[in-house]
């Protein structure tokens, strides 16, 4: 199973996985609009990795069959280094 991925021009760390390169017809529109002109990344043979950095391969796998497309967040921040960031108001 290939997937291109995209990342988003609007928000940062935000990656869009879709089955075919440049077919972006199961992504509804709003999420599109939201995340602004996608800037392709690379394909990835899914069947040939066990994991991918940040996302959970079976969970993309799942929703590409699915759906036609994964959206990746960026992960959450830390909640310690949070607290730091806003004791330290110089970062």
């Amino acid at each position: 199973m290939y997937c291109a991925i995209y990342k988003s021009t609007k928000k940062e760390s935000t990656y869009l996985y879709v089955s075919r390169k440049d077919d972006f017809s199961d992504v509804p529109e709003q999420l599109l609009q939201n995340f602004g002109n996608p800037q392709f990344v690379m394909m990835v043979n899914l069947d040939k990795r066990e994991k991918l950095a940040i996302a959970d391969i079976n969970k993309v796998r799942e929703n590409l069959k699915n759906d036609g497309f994964y959206l990746q967040l960026p992960p959450a921040p830390d909640a310690a280094l949070q607290h730091i960031r806003q004791k330290n108001t110089k970062l």
